[in-house]
């Protein structure tokens, strides 16, 4: 009896759901839009209100008293101001050279590669993805030592430990978000428009940068988005290969570990916060975010 209660219950409740697809989509979207607002959003509203707390100075502990002085200080202090900029600077470096790389890759693996070719050349892009941050961030420490492989063939030219070690280690962290949305945006491009510029005389070179550049810049934008903001927020690559060299990350770090002053830390993260929203209002307004 209890059985047939329940499968009529059940029987009914699919019934509201099937005449009403809006209600259907809205419970399916339930959990995860829960979880962003909760996980995300909260954490990130916690994040701006502990900003204008302070710490008290003889007892360490937090006081909850509004106050400007952590956004006064890193606006004024020359540390901050000198990190932020080598952190924009590092980020844009590794954006362009991700997309250096990813775009004649892209385009081989999509217009030139035969099928097995770029089956082996997607499986090659997306396999580091499956091993750890950690070992590929020490395996580039180890690559790029002095008296180690790279200082060996390059006969002791080995750019050692700093910020160009760091730029190096986490362009190739990266690029695979980079040449996942180039490649697919590549295989949407159509051979006609190719072959069309071919027939009509125009040189490799131009075809590449009047026609497939265009049209690819979106999957262009879109895994510069990762590039940038990872790099933005990124603090162990630079701790293991970066030397005596800082980014926001480990200022940040710094803060909140070592000085135990969270205010001060969560100031510092508004940075690359406005940072990123900065960047993507420069796509969104250069039209590299909106599809056809």
């Amino acid at each position: 009896m209890s059985s047939a209660v329940a499968a009529t219950s059940r029987g009914r409740l699919w019934s509201v759901f099937a005449a009403r697809p809006r209600l259907r989509l809205s419970f399916l979207l339930l959990p995860p839009f829960a979880w962003l607002v909760i996980a995300y959003l909260g954490s990130m509203a916690v994040l701006l209100i502990s900003s204008v707390w302070s710490v008290d100075s003889f007892t360490g502990k937090l006081t909850h008293e509004f106050t400007w002085s952590n956004f006064h200080q890193v606006l004024t202090d020359p540390l901050f101001r000198t990190v932020t900029i080598r952190t924009v600077l590092v980020a844009l470096g590794v954006t362009v050279i991700d997309a250096v790389i990813a775009v004649p890759l892209g385009l081989f693996m999509a217009k030139v590669a035969g099928p097995r070719l770029r089956l082996a050349l997607v499986v090659a892009v997306t396999t580091p993805l499956w091993a750890s941050y950690l070992v590929k961030a020490y395996a580039w420490r180890g690559l790029l030592s002095p008296n180690g492989p790279y200082d060996w063939i390059s006969g002791g030219h080995t750019p050692g430990y700093g910020l160009t070690a760091t730029t190096i280690t986490l362009a190739y962290l990266w690029l695979p978000y980079m040449v996942l949305p180039v490649f697919t945006s590549l295989q949407k491009l159509p051979d006609s428009l190719l072959e069309a510029g071919a027939d009509l005389g125009a040189p490799s070179g131009t075809i590449l940068r009047r026609i497939a550049l265009p049209l690819v810049f979106p999957g262009i934008a879109a895994g510069s988005i990762f590039t940038f903001s990872l790099t933005m927020g990124d603090y162990i690559a630079v701790t293991i290969v970066g030397g005596k060299s800082q980014l926001l990350g480990n200022l940040i770090y710094g803060q909140l570990v070592t000085a135990n002053n969270q205010p001060l830390a969560a100031a510092l993260s508004v940075i690359p916060i406005i940072a990123v929203l900065i960047y993507l209002f420069a796509l969104r307004s250069s039209g590299a975010l909106e599809e056809d």
